[in-house]
Parts: C-alpha cells; sequence; structure tokens
C-alpha cells in the first residue's frame, strides 16, 4: 500500500499525458503509486501509457462518461492514504516536491492544499490559496485546486465522490461539502505544488456560464438556508469594494472627520430619503 495515489484523468491529450507521466517518474519521494485513466483516445495516448507501462499501479482506456467518472474509476482503484488528482498537462513543480511536503501529510490533516502554477506562452501566474477557509470564501468564487489539493482517500466513502451529472463542478461541490458541511480537517502548504495545464476545461472562459449554473444547483442542494444571507453577503461584500466606502472607512479614523461625516450624512439623508423611510429606519 502506497501513501500517496497521484491520479491522472486523460482524453486526446498524448503530449500532455507524457509530460505529467514523466514529472511523476522522476520524483525523488517514491512512496506513491501512479494510476491513468484514458477515456479511449485516438491520439497515441495509449501507445503513451503501453510505453510507460511499469512505472504505472493501474492504468485503463476505456470509453467513459465524462471526466468526473474517469476521476471515479481512479479513486476505486486507489490505495494511497491521500489522494491527488494530476490530470493530463499538469506536472509537479519540482522533482522534489512530494518529498518536501510529505512529512507535513503525516499530521494526518483530511486535506492539505498548497500552490498553483499558470503558464501559457505570454504570461505566468501563481495562485495562492486562503489559510483559512470558510463557506463565505466557497461562495465568492472561492475554491481549492484539486491538481494541488492532497485529499484523504477514505473521505471518498465517508462524504460522497464525484457527481458525474455535472460537467465541471463535482470537485467544487466535493470541496465546500467537506470543508463547509462535514467540518473536515485541513491545512494549507505554502509552496507551488504543480504547474497547471491552463488548457484544461474549467480553464475556458466559455465554460463559465456552466459552472456558475451548477454552483447555484449545488448551493440548493446541500445550503438551501445558506443562500439568502449569501447572497447579502456578496451584495456587502460589491460595495464594500466601491470607492466611496473605502473613503468612508479611512474617515472613520479620524475622530473629527468622522463628526464631519456623521452631520453631512444626516443632511443628505433629510433632504433625498423620504419621511416613510426615515420612520422604517428608526424601526
Amino acid at each position: 500500500m502506497s501513501f500517496i495515489s497521484i491520479i491522472t484523468v486523460n482524453y486526446n491529450d498524448a503530449n500532455g499525458l507524457e509530460e505529467t507521466i514523466k514529472s511523476v517518474m522522476v520524483q525523488t519521494y517514491r512512496d506513491y503509486e501512479h494510476i491513468v485513466v484514458d477515456g479511449d483516445s485516438s491520439d497515441g495516448s495509449k501507445e503513451v501509457i503501453e510505453k510507460y507501462r511499469d512505472t504505472l499501479a493501474w492504468a485503463v482506456s476505456e470509453p467513459d462518461k465524462g471526466i468526473y467518472n474517469a476521476m471515479n474509476k481512479g479513486i476505486a482503484k486507489a490505495n494511497g492514504v491521500y489522494i491527488l488528482f494530476l490530470n493530463s498537462g499538469d506536472t509537479l513543480a519540482q522533482k522534489n516536491i512530494i518529498e518536501r511536503i510529505h512529512h507535513r501529510l503525516k499530521g494526518g490533516k483530511d486535506i492539505y492544499y498548497g500552490k498553483l502554477k499558470l503558464a501559457d506562452e505570454k504570461n505566468e501566474t501563481v495562485l495562492d490559496f486562503p489559510e483559512k477557509l470558510s463557506f463565505g470564501y466557497f461562495y465568492d468564487k472561492g475554491y481549492l485546486p484539486h491538481p494541488a489539493s492532497f485529499i484523504k482517500r477514505s473521505l471518498f466513502d465517508t462524504i460522497f465522490r464525484y457527481d458525474e451529472k455535472l460537467k465541471i463542478a463535482a470537485d467544487w461541490e466535493f470541496m465546500v461539502c467537506a470543508v463547509c458541511k462535514y467540518n473536515v480537517s485541513y491545512e494549507y502548504i505554502d509552496l507551488i505544488i504543480t504547474n497547471y495545464d491552463v488548457d484544461g476545461i474549467s480553464a475556458k472562459p466559455e465554460y463559465r456560464k456552466v459552472l456558475l449554473s451548477e454552483k447555484q444547483l449545488i448551493l440548493q442542494r446541500h445550503f438551501p438556508l445558506f443562500l439568502d444571507d449569501a447572497e447579502k453577503y456578496q451584495n456587502q461584500n460589491s460595495l464594500l469594494a466601491m470607492n466611496r466606502f473605502s473613503m468612508l472607512q479611512r474617515i472613520e479614523t479620524n475622530s473629527v472627520a468622522r463628526k464631519l461625516a456623521s452631520l453631512c450624512l444626516r443632511i443628505i439623508h433629510l433632504l433625498f430619503v423620504s419621511k416613510n423611510e426615515r420612520e422604517s429606519d428608526k424601526l
């Protein structure tokens, strides 16, 4: 039994698959198993799998029902304590990155997560994530990166596996439920773990509408009572981000300016707010 299971899902990305396998092969830490799930590719991916067959714990190339079906197949075969999803085209950031963090995993938290590096022909960006997570973070466009997250294999039995009916947001559903509904333990690792393939489906702008729709469905499914409060929270954050609220926050730090601002607000309130609204404010 290996300590870490690395699962790679692939479909018609032979070059990316080979890069991913190579980045795993060269790791100085060896207590891992590498699982490859290919969706019956026709671009040479099967040949790549055969080329590196001896380095893989398990591999299959057969039709599937989408990326989450493939990921669930990998989970079913995984024997590690922790799972890392390193999909085709993603590569580990350094040859010794797992060796540098495996001792952290010995702490036994349910989820460990680090940074992602995004690179294309023009730009290179490092995506960082907060040390403290909350429902507000996940609701307000937040997520945890599965290519840089080590997830306890047992969570997929005690919580659930990925919803194969979803196209993009099933990994987001798992993470928000694990952290906010089931209160799993987690820890942030201040290291770049993975170079992320920006050609992945969730990175494509045209899928944003689908992503938002699926997130709304997930929130209604798991957190229906929180939705009204979450919408108010988001509206308040939008207001606080406006320039005039930033100026008011700075004014609040000076006692004289605060008194003048309060006087001006009372005058504006009297001039532009109706009597009925003023009475309602007093209630």
